[in-house]
């Protein structure tokens, strides 16, 4: 049997509320939680904490996330944390726009 691996998918949306917007889904080999946040502040800091505490090894960012935050969440976790990005330059749940402009 494969090792299992700890992931996560960070999305961004306002007034999302990390201790209540989250929910881990099992399979046998990924174990992936997933996280809303409402800031890149508090994306950045839930982020270290599921690595330190959680032992989540990757974490794929929504789209919400403009340039500015993708570099904020590698650099907290550092380079042995897979992080990657779903990729479009505007949200439609953010206006149209990128993360960047709003957080």
């Amino acid at each position: 049997m494969a090792e299992i691996v700890k992931a996560a998918f960070v999305f961004i949306a306002p007034e999302a509320d990390p201790k209540t917007h989250r929910q881990w889904i099992e399979t046998p080999v990924i174990h992936l939680l997933s996280i809303g946040v409402g800031s890149y502040t508090e994306a950045v800091d839930i982020c270290r904490d599921i690595v330190e505490q959680e032992g989540v090894k990757a974490i794929e960012l929504c789209a919400g996330f403009g340039n500015k935050g993708v570099a904020m969440i590698a650099e907290a976790v550092g380079k042995d944390i897979a992080v990657g990005v779903v990729r479009f330059d505007i949200h439609p749940a953010l206006g149209n726009v990128s993360g960047d402009t709003i957080f």
